[in-house]
């Protein structure tokens, strides 16, 4: 099979950019979320339809940045002493939300007649939230400072813990041992990492980043201590075990109420050029060729039900307790699977776990997610009464 023609930079910035915004435009007058339209761009210039552009080591570099801006410019407009308000009950919404999701995906796989393993697969790979998709959402709206956005937030920061223990005991068992000490291991450092910063972050950045920035002589210091900042813990929260994106959401929350405006804007301005790239390299890696057949299509349809499902019932019952309204908020903010489903995926299908049929069926569930929850997100946030929650 021939490589697609490479394509010079500013060529394919030129065309993913307009198509992003163009789509934006014209979902915006729709009165529909911008970055739905951007997604579509995606698919409609990508491979499945149109084909001007394939996904790339570029893209896919330029889409890691624009989610990594993304969420450190949310965690910017929070404040950590709200989310620990709210961590009680975004540990449970986070926990019922990894339980729900991975027993409907084994159960549905089990009745459908594939293996133990294989079904176990798709569970883990419906567990873990995309957070990018749904804080770009409500930092559009403005809500982030919602009781039910600070939940959200804080459970996809757990989120991402759970699904990483549920993704190596998965992977343990697919290599016919389950080793709990190596699972007790995996999550102990990242959990170390993220009550650390969540707690104290913000209190030693609020101290230390003034105490630099009166040693600078750059007109732009405290933007490129927020920058070093960002990198930094993007790279430490790697190095731990969890994604990147939730270094780069504790910088921007440890930054949260020191930063200026000045870098509030300028970071605004680097997320406006970046995300459209990841927004559009989603739609890139839809593939419409899971269709051909009839069987497969009914099973995604299935499993797509059930990754939205599972996800409003597990999370939606974990913020009960503060209303239907913001349950409902909760659990359509926690259904985004995006890149962590496919990632999940990847994996089994390097393993041998999983067949490429499933691999098909699981990747496009995990991209459709990020495209049919902004609308349940803007149904949920809509007519917000004026009092907030």
């Amino acid at each position: 099979m021939n490589s697609p023609p490479e394509v010079p930079l500013p060529v394919l910035m030129l065309v993913v950019f307009v198509a992003a915004k163009v789509f934006s435009e014209i979902f915006e007058r729709l009165r529909l979320p911008g970055l739905v339209g951007e997604i579509l761009a995606g698919v409609l210039i990508g491979p499945s339809v149109l084909g001007w552009v394939h996904p790339a080591p570029l893209l896919t570099h330029l889409s890691e940045l624009g989610v990594l801006f993304l969420l450190f410019r949310v965690g910017l407009e929070v404040k950590s002493s709200e989310m620990l308000k709210v961590g009680g009950t975004a540990f449970l919404v986070a926990t019922v939300g990894v339980l729900v999701p991975l027993m409907m995906g084994w159960a549905i796989f089990q009745a459908w007649g594939f293996g133990h393993i294989e079904s176990i697969f798709v569970g883990a790979a419906l567990v873990a939230t995309s957070v990018g998709i749904t804080a770009q959402v409500l930092s559009a709206k403005k809500k982030l400072h919602e009781v039910s956005s600070q939940i959200i937030l804080a459970a996809a920061v757990i989120d991402d813990v759970l699904g990483l223990i549920v993704l190596a005991a998965v992977s343990s068992m697919a290599r016919g041992q389950v080793k709990v000490l190596d699972i007790v291991l995996t999550a102990t450092l990242p959990i170390i990492f993220m009550i650390v910063m969540a707690k104290w972050g913000s209190h030693t950045v609020s101290r230390a980043v003034p105490a630099l920035q009166q040693r600078l002589r750059a007109s732009e210091a405290q933007f490129h201590l927020a920058i070093v900042l960002l990198f930094g813990l993007s790279v430490m929260a790697l190095y731990t075990g969890v994604a990147a994106i939730v270094g780069a959401f504790l910088a921007g929350m440890s930054l949260g109420e020191s930063a200026g405006h000045r870098v509030h804007t300028l970071v605004h301005g680097t997320a406006e050029l970046l995300v459209p790239f990841f927004l559009v390299g989603i739609g890139l890696h839809i593939d419409l060729s899971v269709f051909r057949d009839g069987a497969t299509i009914l099973l995604t349809l299935v499993i797509l039900a059930a990754a939205v499902v599972s996800k409003l019932i597990g999370c939606g019952a974990g913020a009960l307790r503060l209303g239907l309204r913001n349950a409902l908020k909760v659990g359509f903010g926690m259904v985004p699977r995006g890149e962590v489903g496919m990632v999940v995926a990847q994996l089994g299908l390097a393993m041998g776990a999983i067949s490429q049929r499933v691999y098909g069926i699981v990747v496009f569930t995990a991209l459709a997610t990020t495209v049919v929850a902004p609308p349940l997100l803007a149904l949920a946030y809509r007519q917000n009464p004026p009092s907030g929650d």
